[in-house]
């Protein structure tokens, strides 16, 4: 049995996950200037996975 679909709700989940991806994507540099390359670089790549996400989410959140 499927449940209807609520847009709104998917719009709200979906630019929490953009949000959580900003804020990641914007505060990387600050790993990168403290030596911990390593931990910079899976920083952003969760974030663009994030970004990523988000933006899929969004974009069915509103072709629903």
């Amino acid at each position: 049995m499927s449940t209807p679909r609520d847009g709104r709700r998917e719009r709200l989940v979906a630019l929490l996950v953009l949000g959580i991806g900003a804020v990641l994507l914007l505060s990387s540099p600050t790993w990168f200037g403290s030596g911990r390359t390593e931990v910079g670089t899976g920083q952003l790549v969760l974030a663009v996975a994030l970004l990523g996400s988000g933006a899929l989410l969004l974009r069915r959140s509103r072709a629903g």
